[in-house]
């Protein structure tokens, strides 16, 4: 899906992050803000597997050493997964996974294992030996969708929707899977959605700085479902892996935020659906406005992982029942609830199950959602998502809950 230029990046790959990133965990703010530590006594995310499309995972960094399950990787999918050509995707696994050995990040889930996927994006190098060997997002997908990971996490998007991407993103819905993107950077610009985050059934992750305001680069739009921290920390920024950069912004990082506070869900309660655990996350979602009325920017709210995790009779609703149904336009999740969520699911898309994406634009090439080091606001007061409502967004310096209308499919 993405162009192919130059010759491909070499790996290096063991190392710890220089002494002066070696503080990288005190520079990640929202640890403190979403209570990790106390979470962390209920539930680090043991038991959960996260599948991670991107571009490769370096299982050998610090952080990561014993957390990558690169033996579960179908060969047909296999090729480099531990090769990372740009560091976009090892950010992304430690954000989610990372055990902070080393200095290095600390993921929100510690507990949980990541399943690496490397695909192609605009700015794999290598030619086109290496564009062939690569796999497409699609293919990675569907083998995403037959393994044994409970999410699947795409820090990545582009422009225009793709009719082979929705089916697999269908696919994996039937299986029972979670699915959760970025909604992309373009808040600044056109402000428009990628897919997959606009397509059915996946969760698209908006940015939201210290203040629980939304980033100004995070796109807006009616496909945003949750907002989670995606500013203000630090990431890999090449292949080298020699240290991090600061204030690796992007939504992609959102994402696997987002992701890393459903497994710390999902592992307490094993037994709940894709729908129950999507529920949970709407229903304590950090919000001022009605939550039948989500917000353009923040969608249902910031997510607060530990207002589930600090009850443990929380009612997670049926679990037959896709809390978006009326936006994903199809029973796929409802469905797949009787089958599970494991790789022995024999469910389908059916047709009733279809939909139809409305068209953005000619699909372009696909990218990860990305960095920025723009930064949204001066606001250093604690993050409030474990508050009684989420901050009221600030859009030009005018304070307003910018509501969204129902997708329409």
């Amino acid at each position: 899906m993405g162009a192919v230029v130059g010759a491909l990046a070499a790996t290096t790959a063991g190392f710890a992050p220089h002494a002066a990133a070696a503080d990288a965990q005190s520079k990640q703010w929202y640890l403190a803000a979403m209570q990790a530590d106390q979470m962390w006594k209920a539930s680090t995310g043991k038991g959960i597997k996260i599948a991670v499309i991107d571009s490769g995972v370096n299982a050998s960094t610090s952080s990561l050493k014993g957390q990558v399950l690169t033996d579960e990787v179908p060969k047909s999918v296999a090729y480099r997964v531990t090769d990372d050509y740009n560091g976009h995707g090892t950010t992304m696994a430690e954000l989610i996974a990372g055990t902070g050995a080393g200095g290095g990040l600390k993921g929100l889930a510690p507990g949980a294992k990541i399943v690496p996927y490397r695909v192609e994006f605009d700015d794999l190098k290598g030619g086109a030996d290496e564009k062939q060997k690569t796999p497409d997002p699609v293919d990675a997908i569907r083998a995403a969708a037959d393994s044994d990971a409970q999410i699947i996490n795409m820090s990545f998007g582009s422009m225009g929707p793709s009719s082979k991407e929705e089916a697999a993103i269908e696919y994996a819905a039937s299986k029972g899977k979670l699915l959760i993107a970025a909604v992309g950077n373009d808040g600044e610009k056109s402000g428009k959605i990628g897919y997959p985050a606009a397509f059915p059934y996946v969760l698209g992750v908006a940015s939201a700085d210290k203040s629980a305001s939304v980033s100004k680069f995070s796109s807006n739009g009616n496909y945003v479902d949750f907002a989670a921290p995606g500013q203000g920390f630090p990431g890999w920024c090449d292949a080298t892996f020699r240290s991090y950069c600061d204030n690796m912004n992007g939504t992609s990082s959102a994402a696997a935020v987002a992701s890393a506070s459903a497994a710390l869900i999902w592992s307490v309660h094993p037994d709940w659906t894709v729908n129950q655990v999507t529920r949970s996350l709407m229903d304590t979602a950090g919000r001022s406005w009605p939550a039948d009325e989500p917000s353009k920017y923040l969608g249902y709210g910031t997510i607060r992982p530990y207002k589930v995790l600090e009850d443990p009779d929380f009612d997670a609703g049926a679990a037959n029942v896709d809390p978006l149904g009326k936006d994903n336009g199809g029973d796929l999740l409802a469905n797949s609830a009787a089958a599970g969520s494991s790789s022995s699911s024999s469910a389908s898309p059916s047709a009733s199950g279809a939909s139809q994406a409305p068209e953005k634009g000619s699909t372009g090439g696909t990218s990860a959602a990305g960095s920025t080091a723009e930064s949204s606001s001066d606001n250093n007061t604690l993050w409030i998502a474990l508050g009684a409502a989420a901050a009221v967004i600030v859009i030009g310096g005018a304070g307003a809950a910018f509501m969204r209308a129902r997708r329409a499919r």
